[in-house]
């Protein structure tokens, strides 16, 4: 009880800050379409197409495209401003998730809709430019600083809950477009909202002369971490919508996916509440390998509640996982890279994401529904193993160091 309530101390802390309900607010409705527009995408393109891999495809397009342009538009955030870059590049997003619809509506030629999604890059990295602002606020308060990521990373796993439910809503309920239609105004209108907030916005700064993230061994290895994790995300999520679907529930695949994120917002705001001496990404990398296996062996029962089941329980790896790593990344980029650097990270979540959703594609429709599932569960365990391997390494490169320390110490005392 004492430890709910500290939690929930912390938390009302961050929201006292001035203008910090307010951008919240703003990024939350601007956060939500996330979840929206891949579900949407896959359940529109494959009710009108009736293909898995088509849809699959597309929506790795999408995500692909996002990866190369997300660390181009966050450079450009940091040296000109969020409001400046953010608001025009997401009227971009905006009618290009339109003109998907309309060529899906109008029945055009495939390659239309790899090229109508491929404008989904211009998304701008909104839990990226929130997580930059609290930076900027909670710059000298680590522990708090703490409390905000883990409750940024609770909102994405919110958004990617409730997304996928409405998306399915919409879809099922009205036309197989709405679902598009409501994330293009939802992302609009909270982007107008989060950069009308100017008061808490980070300033911009001069062109940097830091070196580019890409090239910070520090930063590489939770870089091949997020790719994996993504491919535990897209592989998941096209997995059980087939899986859903060939017991003719597609209309509960959104519902089920939003328990695998509620298991990882629950985990994401009691992490938050705690006060960690420093990131255990290894721990939190083993605890979702463990996990990812639980939806594989629950789909071999063919039960789609026994599915629901798994996908919450593991779903309570990937946010302390998603914390800890931005946490490790806000420590180790400079202050005016500091948007790129979390823009890389979500570069290579998206990256995997598309690979995940591709290979769960292909894996549903030309091997079988169940082993679709083993896409998630091989991915985490590579994302253990590279991180394994990086830290070895980083061990291997210090021992010299030390080694060369002390003989130099020695000589001076002879």
């Amino acid at each position: 009880m004492t430890s709910l309530i500290a939690a929930a101390r912390g938390y009302r802390r961050l929201f006292a800050l001035p203008g910090a309900r307010a951008f919240t607010a703003g990024n939350l409705l601007a956060r939500l379409p996330v979840g929206m527009f891949s579900v949407s995408a896959v359940v529109m393109i494959a009710g009108s197409r009736g293909s898995y891999a088509l849809a699959g495809a597309v929506s790795a397009t999408g995500l692909a495209a996002t990866a190369v342009a997300g660390p181009w538009l966050a450079r450009l955030v940091d040296r000109h401003g969020q409001a400046r870059i953010a608001l025009p590049a997401t009227v971009v997003a905006v009618l290009s998730s339109l003109a998907l619809l309309l060529c899906v509506r109008y029945d055009a030629p495939d390659w239309t809709l790899f090229a109508a999604y491929t404008g989904i890059a211009a998304t701008p990295n909104i839990g990226g430019l929130s997580r930059a602002r609290w930076a900027h606020l909670l710059r000298d308060e680590p522990g708090a600083l703490h409390t905000a990521n883990a409750f940024e990373q609770a909102a994405d796993e919110l958004c990617f809950m409730l997304g996928p439910v409405l998306a399915s809503f919409l879809t099922g309920t009205f036309f197989p477009e709405a679902g598009t239609l409501a994330a293009a105004v939802l992302l609009l209108a909270g982007m107008l909202l989060f950069t009308a907030q100017r008061a808490t916005e980070p300033p911009p700064r001069a062109r940097s002369t830091a070196p580019s993230p890409l090239r910070s061994r520090a930063l590489l290895p939770l870089l091949a971490c997020c790719t994996a994790t993504g491919v535990v995300f897209g592989a998941m999520e096209v997995a059980t919508i087939a899986f859903a679907d060939a017991r003719g529930q597609r209309a509960a695949a959104g519902a089920v996916l939003a328990l695998q994120a509620a298991g990882s917002c629950a985990a994401g705001l009691a992490y938050g509440a705690l006060k960690p001496t420093g990131p255990r990404l290894t721990r939190c990398l083993a605890a979702m390998a463990v996990l990812m296996v639980l939806p594989w062996a629950a789909a071999g029962t063919g039960s789609l509640l026994v599915l629901a089941g798994a996908l919450l329980v593991a779903g309570m790896a990937t946010a302390p996982t998603m914390v800890t790593a931005m946490t490790l990344v806000q420590r180790r980029t400079p202050a005016d890279r500091l948007n790129e650097g979390m823009s890389l990270m979500v570069t290579g979540l998206l990256t995997g994401i598309a690979c995940g959703s591709a290979a769960g594609g292909w894996a549903a429709e030309h091997v079988s529904r169940v082993t679709a599932f083993a896409v998630p569960a091989a991915a985490a365990t590579l994302a253990l193993l590279v991180h394994g391997v990086a830290e070895a390494a980083q061990r291997s490169r210090s021992v010299p160091e030390l080694v060369d320390a002390r003989s130099i110490t020695d000589g001076d005392r002879k």
